[in-house]
């Protein structure tokens, strides 16, 4: 099945909750998949990585981002270990924001997360952290815009963690984001996958 319903607003394959538990820095997260979203009934290689290969953000409180959320994992992990955070999520995908507000209400975060398409983010939120499992395979230049429109969105102290498949290029991703102004280190590497470190000049 290709992989492209997985980044369309409103995906044409019939829509089936799927359940899924998810070990997020030391807490089970209970949480609904769901077809046309990416990594359906499961916990994807690259972000169980991302989450095994770092620790939770340090600051207490902060607002921060997962920039192309699905199911919600990232930035519900980030709202749970880190009492006090503001947490947008942000997917193309409708059925991914639907079900990753469930999520949030089902876990009782629904004070401080939101999931939204980009156009209903806030336009002066400003990130103090940014976590992405990006959607690489909608190709470069459009990943390459995506980053572009989120980065600057970062506060002057802010990061942003990526974690990218090396066979997809993340090593590539790591040189152009250093290019275009936002220092680029690797700060793990696992099962294939790179987790970057990014920040601001």
């Amino acid at each position: 099945m290709s992989e492209e319903h997985y980044f369309t607003a409103d995906p044409a394959v019939p829509f089936r909750r799927v359940p899924v538990t998810a070990r997020v820095w030391g807490h089970d997260l209970a949480l609904t998949s769901g077809s046309g979203v990416f990594a359906q009934g499961r916990l994807d290689i690259g972000t169980s990585v991302l989450f095994r290969e770092t620790a939770p953000p340090v600051r207490q409180g902060g607002t921060f981002l997962d920039l192309g959320c699905g199911y919600g994992v990232i930035g519900l992990g980030l709202a749970t270990a880190v009492p006090g955070s503001r947490v947008w999520a942000v997917d193309v995908n409708e059925r991914a924001v639907l079900l990753a507000n469930e999520n949030a209400h089902a876990l009782g975060l629904s004070d401080r997360f939101t999931a939204a398409t980009p156009e209903d983010v806030s336009v002066d939120a400003v990130f103090d952290e940014i976590w992405s499992n990006p959607p690489i395979r909608i190709g470069k230049e459009p990943l390459h815009r995506l980053l572009l429109t989120w980065l600057p969105r970062m506060s002057p102290d802010g990061r942003a963690v990526i974690v990218v498949g090396k066979n997809l290029g993340g090593d590539s991703l790591q040189r152009w984001l250093t290019d275009q102004g936002y220092p680029t280190e690797r700060i793990a590497s696992a099962k294939g996958f790179r987790v970057l470190e990014t920040r601001r000049l």
